[in-house]
């Protein structure tokens, strides 16, 4: 099955496949250089393709592993094929460590992921402004290649106005880094729609870059491509089990914790994907809901996610941080037996 010229895309992948650009094709020069505003620092390349959302390692007494982050980047580059991350978001526990964790965690990222990563995004969002702002200025100061910020949650922006002053003042803290605004109103109870908040953003915003939509509203998200297609803003989708839904809508990459550990298979369905063969793609795309779909029911979490990416790694996470619960050796042993029946499927 083929599909239109204007559904073709390009995608950062590791391998040597290369394809059009993921939007409608434009005659004029659509380089990052030529995109950009003010003095803003460049990234190296493009952020696109998968960027794995990290777990923080810890010990068992609750304190962050900071020994093996050199190991998990191996893993995710030579095992999964990732060559983005995203540090201390909601995978990452970002909410539940303190400022100076943050602050050391990011810097080991960074640091450990030089020359092995593309983009180290660091998540710098909370709920004090004062606190984001210094993880804005540090991200900047460490090297980061973007720095990315959840709506607050307890005292809540209630417009859009009101959102953009807070992020705003965040980006201000670091005028060369680009900015991406993360997206999740099922944890943040933020429903200020994505489409709204990005009409008009970098005239208020200049380092804006990006989304990370973590919301399963692929209307919104339609908007937001359709809306922006010639601003070249970087649309990442962050709902990993209907990611080939937004490939065809037009997301250039995509955000999520089971590249940890369905890395692989997922740019396997993107590399199907690019080629047009979505007979292919879906076939990958259904194999993740399949596993998805059962580690759900069993009640998957922070705890559990980081339960699967030490099976499968073999590199011990660790339990999440108070208030959240150890995964269960029930879940791991069924999610085990869950992956262990899927290998034997085929496809083509």
């Amino acid at each position: 099955m083929g599909i239109s010229p204007a559904a073709k895309f390009k995608l950062e992948l590791p391998t040597r496949l290369r394809g059009a650009e993921l939007r409608r094709p434009r005659p004029r020069d659509t380089s990052f250089v030529h995109r950009q505003r003010g003095t803003m620092a460049l990234p190296k390349k493009k952020l696109q393709g998968l960027v794995a959302a990290t777990v923080t390692p810890m010990t068992e007494t609750g304190e962050i592993n900071f020994c093996i982050i050199d190991q998990y980047v191996d893993y995710l580059v030579n095992e999964q094929g990732m060559k983005n991350i995203f540090v201390n978001g909601s995978t990452g526990e970002g909410l539940s460590l303190s400022v100076p964790e943050r602050r050391q965690l990011a810097e080991e990222w960074v640091t450990k992921g030089k020359n092995k990563m593309d983009h180290v995004i660091i998540h710098v969002g909370a709920l004090s402004l004062k606190d984001s702002q210094e993880l804005a200025q540090h991200a900047a100061e460490i090297g980061a290649d973007g720095i990315a910020v959840i709506a607050p949650f307890f005292f809540k922006p209630v417009n859009k106005d009101a959102l953009i002053a807070f992020l705003k003042e965040v980006a201000a803290a670091a005028p060369e880094v680009p900015f991406y605004y993360y997206h999740i109103p099922a944890l943040t109870g933020v429903k200020i729609r994505a489409e709204e908040l990005l009409d008009g953003i970098q005239d208020e915003i200049p380092t804006f870059q990006g989304l990370k939509f973590s919301d399963v509203d692929l209307l919104d998200f339609g908007q937001c491509v359709d809306q922006n297609s010639q601003r070249q803003f970087d649309l990442l989708f962050g709902v990993d089990e209907q990611l080939l839904s937004a490939l065809a809508m037009g997301a250039t990459g995509a955000v999520g914790s089971t590249y940890n550990y369905l890395g692989k298979k997922t740019n396997q369905m993107l590399e199907a994907f690019e080629r047009q063969d979505l007979s292919l793609a879906l076939n990958y795309q259904l194999y993740i809901q399949r596993f998805m779909n059962y580690v759900i029911k069993l009640g998957l979490g922070v705890a559990q996610t980081k339960a699967i990416i030490t099976l499968v790694s073999g590199i011990q996470m660790g339990p999440p941080r108070l208030p959240l619960q150890k995964a269960s050796k029930e879940f791991t042993l069924h999610a085990e037996a869950k992956l262990k029946s899927l290998e034997s499927q085929c496809f083509h």
